[in-house]
């Protein structure tokens, strides 16, 4: 047995006399056990404000209006005003002109009871349309979710290309910087070679020097030892002679024959030099 209440019907007439006319047709059919519905209220009004406060929450809604034009239109006045308030609202047409003392009422019960059939035919029709929008519903939740777990896939697969992006950027720069480094070595190099190229050139240019003792040779020409090397190395630095070269204890000379004339201009000086020191 259906736990749930009975379907609320309420009934718009327009006056106090078909409030009459309907209610002696309820009596004549068992709604609540032939259609589990019970009829809550009978609402004589055309005001559209009072009839709005009136149905308000309805599962259904009857407007029964003459069947005239003015019926007509006062029915789809209704019709409009109570849509998205009540479950459903069907019209039932009264017979024109009536007169509720000579007004069969099997001829309203018959309409009121046609009038729900319809209400709930196309409640049936609504019901399937509902289950058809909750199938389709079912489908675009799945195409969601899926989407849904696509793009997260796809914000973590950007996720981890940002990173790696990020981390090739950062080689990027610590090789730039490696690069600057080597083209600075490199650089420095360049002038390196530059600077050998250009003294090996000079002593290609030069011609070879033989290379003899300073001590041995002054010792052989003057028959005594040289008293300071550094003193030779000072006068011949501050004449700077071509073509020779003192250092380290030794002399560098085209010949031997040079590199004894340059000492004998050495020693020379260094006679005048000490004579000078002794006069002064």
């Amino acid at each position: 047995m259906d736990n749930k209440g009975p379907v609320d019907v309420r009934i718009i007439v327009e006056g106090a006399s078909d409030v009459e006319s309907v209610s002696r047709a309820l009596q004549r059919v068992s709604l609540g056990a032939k259609y589990h519905i019970t009829i809550s209220s009978i609402v004589p009004t055309t005001s559209l404000e009072i009839a709005l406060r009136a149905v308000e929450g309805a599962d259904i809604v009857l407007i029964a209006t003459d069947v005239d034009q003015t019926g007509r239109e006062l029915a789809d006045k209704f019709r409009e005003a109570l849509r998205g308030h009540v479950g459903h609202i069907e019209r039932m047409k009264l017979p024109y002109g009536h007169d509720v003392e000579y007004l069969d009422p099997d001829l309203i019960r018959e309409e009121i009871e046609n009038a729900i059939i319809r209400a709930g035919l196309q409640t049936l029709t609504g019901i399937r349309s509902l289950s058809d929008m909750k199938e389709r519903l079912g489908e675009c939740q799945k195409k969601l979710d899926e989407a849904i777990a696509e793009n997260t896939a796809l914000r973590d697969e950007n996720t981890r290309l940002q990173d790696e992006v990020e981390a090739g950027n950062e080689r990027i720069e610590s090789l730039r910087g490696e690069l600057n480094q080597l083209e600075e070595k490199f650089r420095l190099l360049e002038e390196e070679y530059s600077k050998l190229e250009t003294r090996f050139s000079e002593l290609e240019d030069k011609e070879l020097l033989e290379t003899f003792s300073i001590t041995d040779l002054w010792r052989e020409t003057f028959g005594e030892e040289p008293d300071d090397l550094e003193r030779i190395y000072f006068v011949t630095d501050h004449i700077k002679p071509e073509g020779i070269i003192l250092g380290q204890g030794s002399i560098a000379a085209p010949s031997r024959d040079d590199a004894v004339e340059w000492l004998r201009i050495i020693k020379s000086a260094l006679v005048f030099t000490e004579k000078d020191e002794e006069s002064s």
